[in-house]
């Protein structure tokens, strides 16, 4: 398995939704989710529209799952713009409580991880990004965002269930260089 890197580039990030929006609004649907929730790509695949909208056809405020990897229970708050986005994508098609929230184009089926993988790979490559992307860039780039914007790493080392902080840094893609700017730049 390789190792995928988050975006950390936020103009990059407003590009890829740009170019997933104009081409597939499902996609993009998925991109928010992804980057907004810490998601792995299996919880997010396995959502049904049920998880994210009501018997009233209301977005709802929380989405609750089982994990598929660890197999423990998420229940985490729908932020605004993944419920926009949500909002925007079923707006596009007609659907029923129990079907997929990402449908395949071939059918009732839910998307694969391979098809996702190729949606974010080929938006990434569109917009310059020369790192290793892949589907769990999304839950990455959420863990790097949050801990760049001072969300404190032991909130993200429990949300992620990691044993241990550098675990966590590492996995977000914080390199030796961001660390080390900590020292560089303090200059107290």
């Amino acid at each position: 398995m390789e190792y995928v890197q988050p975006i950390r580039d936020r103009k990059q990030i407003i590009a890829i939704k740009k170019i997933l929006k104009a081409t597939n609004i499902r996609d993009y649907c998925l991109f928010n989710i992804g980057i907004n929730s810490g998601l792995r790509i299996s919880d997010l695949l396995q959502l049904r529209i049920g998880d994210v909208i009501d018997e009233k056809h209301t977005i709802k405020d929380r989405i609750s799952l089982r994990e598929v990897k660890t197999g423990k229970m998420k229940d985490f708050p729908i932020g605004d713009t993944s419920k926009k986005a949500i909002r925007e994508y079923l707006i596009t098609r007609d659907y029923e409580e129990n079907e997929p929230l990402f449908r395949s184009r071939k059918g009732k089926e839910a998307l694969k991880r391979q098809q996702a993988y190729r949606i974010i790979n080929e938006a990434a490559r569109a917009v310059g990004i020369k790192e290793r992307i892949g589907t769990h860039t999304l839950r990455k780039t959420f863990g790097y965002h949050a801990y760049q914007s001072g969300v404190d790493l032991s909130i993200l080392q429990k949300l992620f269930n990691h044993s241990a902080p550098s675990v966590t840094l590492a996995y977000i893609g914080m390199t030796q260089d961001e660390l080390d700017n900590v020292y560089l730049n303090l200059n107290l």
